[in-house]
């Protein structure tokens, strides 16, 4: 389901799309046609000639559209005289909910073991199979069980390596059995023992200077750019910047990032000509994805949060796609403002709704005109 920004240039009101400006209701009954166990928790069908209330993905015969009513939640449903479903039971969790539960308790029980299980490991744990463990893990939260126990890995050397003597120890205390295998697997974003000297041995030069957004920030590590911060105040996103990067050597001139800047600030200006310029993207194995995720939606187009999680194949990470949309250092190269609420209302942008509502201005009106 792919969704266009409005294109009317004086627009002060979110974003909509064509489907979320369609009646609510109808997307409601697509939800339920399909059965959409995503749709769970979201609203609440109630059939007339039973007088009973339903999940989206109740297993019962269909009911017809005419003989149907929607609410927003069972209380709803209960105060309007419906009582509830017997076979889907929406008073209490759903299954979705149950599965959520049981692999979010997983997590928490790998977070607290020394040393990092492996998938044989965990299922025995889980009292699962490896594979259907593995199927449920990715399913919930879009990752493997070894794309996260490697992410936490890396939590756990990046928190030691700020403590420890040596690189070595702060390795073998994360779980790594060598060092090269440490080199191979860390994604640090620099050599270990630089991460441990706070980014210390790396450089990181930046400019400023003002755009139609306000002020803007390009920051470039010897990979790449690192960071596109925006703002009101030079002096907050340089401090921003500090935060990300406390001991690298910071230089504010540098001839190279005044070109990438340059280069933002017209893309700002022209999203639909796009730039391509070398990205030193850091972050966990399941951002990384929802970033790449991102790139792919064209200017004049936005999906929601859920759409993007489907896209990943991982239809119950909302959550977490709203999380790595927040967490993205590299505003407009990754263009986590064309991510919008399933009902086209516009919300969880870190600079700024007003900011995002004018990139998607922009973008639909360049659309518009081309």
């Amino acid at each position: 389901m792919h969704m266009k920004a409005a294109s009317n240039s004086g627009a002060t009101s979110p974003v909509v799309s064509d489907h979320a400006a369609a009646d609510p209701d109808e997307l409601r009954w697509q939800a339920v046609i399909a059965r959409s166990a995503a749709a769970d928790g979201e609203f609440i069908y109630a059939v007339l000639s039973t007088g009973v209330y339903c999940r989206p993905s109740c297993p019962s015969r269909q009911a017809r559209r005419d003989n149907m009513r929607f609410f927003d939640n069972t209380a709803a449903a209960e105060q309007a005289g419906f009582r509830p479903c017997k076979r889907c039971r929406p008073t209490g969790a759903s299954p979705q909910e149950h599965q959520q539960q049981r692999i979010a308790e997983l997590c928490q029980w790998i977070q607290r073991t020394e040393h990092l299980p492996n998938l044989q490991q965990l299922a025995e744990h889980a009292q699962l199979s490896p594979h259907y463990l593995h199927r449920l893990f990715k399913q919930t939260l879009g990752i493997t069980p070894k794309a996260y126990t490697s992410a936490l890995r890396q939590q756990r050397l990046q928190a030691g390596l700020s403590q420890a003597v040596s690189v070595t120890e702060a390795a073998y205390a994360a779980g790594f059995d060598s060092s090269s295998t440490l080199y191979n697997q860390a994604a640090l974003g620099m050599a270990p023992a630089s991460y441990r000297d706070g980014g210390r041995a790396q450089q990181i030069t930046y400019a400023i200077a003002p755009c139609p957004l306000g002020q803007v920030l390009v920051a470039m590590s010897s990979k790449g750019i690192c960071a596109v911060l925006l703002g009101d105040d030079p002096q907050q996103l340089a401090a921003d910047l500090h935060q990300r990067f406390p001991a690298a050597a910071r230089l504010q001139q540098d001839a190279a990032v005044h070109d990438s800047l340059s280069a933002v600030i017209q893309l700002i200006e022209q999203p639909h000509a796009g730039i391509k310029l070398p990205l030193d993207i850091r972050g966990t194995a399941f951002q990384q994805r929802v970033w790449q995720a991102l790139q792919r939606i064209p200017p004049g187009e936005t999906r929601s949060y859920r759409e993007v999680a489907i896209s990943l194949n991982a239809p119950n990470a909302v959550r977490a796609v709203a999380g790595a949309c927040a967490a993205n250092p590299l505003a407009l190269l990754i263009p986590c403002h064309r991510v919008i609420r399933s009902d086209g209302a516009l919300s969880g942008y870190r600079w700024g709704l007003e900011r995002k509502q004018q990139l998607l201005t922009r973008e639909a009106r360049e659309s518009a005109d081309a």
